[in-house]
């Protein structure tokens, strides 16, 4: 019963601490895009949100993308699932050795509850962070292939991706 309390109030008090965090983030007038679940075996995942200001998301301009985790994963395997997912997209992965330390560096062990949020500035790269702390950046290059994961539409989850874009 606990838990189920504890998840009803996290469900409600989610999105608007979220919101506040990507303010703070450096996109004052942020508003929700969309969101929707990823779940693998019929587990929930992580929740993905997507946020850009006035809330109308286009690549060209700065947005957030914000994964709250349902599990304990670690930086590694998460830093494996984006570089087997932009793979999938073409990234050019062999001749830019240096993006999984990039990755490494921006994307901690998660538990839980934990949120990761990348914001991305075009021209300039996204910036990191987890549990209210900057945890790195990454360059501009990367950074589309990075997002490309959830925003492509040649992504692996096209329905993650409708919900995201607010279209379904």
């Amino acid at each position: 019963m606990r838990k189920l309390i504890l998840g009803l109030l996290m469900m409600v008090l989610l999105p608007g601490a979220l919101l506040a965090e990507v303010t703070l983030l450096g996109l004052p007038d942020a508003q929700l895009v969309g969101r929707g679940q990823f779940t693998r075996f019929g587990f929930s995942v992580y929740e993905a949100r997507l946020w850009a200001p006035l809330g109308q998301y286009t690549p060209e301009r700065p947005f957030a993308l914000s994964l709250t985790y349902s599990r304990t994963i670690a930086g590694e395997k998460l830093v494996q699932a984006s570089f087997d997912e932009m793979q999938k997209l073409q990234a050019p992965l062999a001749e830019r050795l240096e993006w999984r330390a990039d990755l490494e560096r921006v994307l901690p062990d998660v538990v839980p509850g934990d949120s990761i949020t990348a914001v991305y500035y075009p021209g300039q790269g996204a910036t990191f962070f987890h549990r209210d702390k900057q945890t790195g950046q990454i360059n501009d290059d990367l950074a589309k292939h990075f997002f490309g994961i959830w925003l492509d539409p040649r992504t692996s989850e096209p329905s993650l991706r409708q919900a995201l874009l607010g279209k379904r």
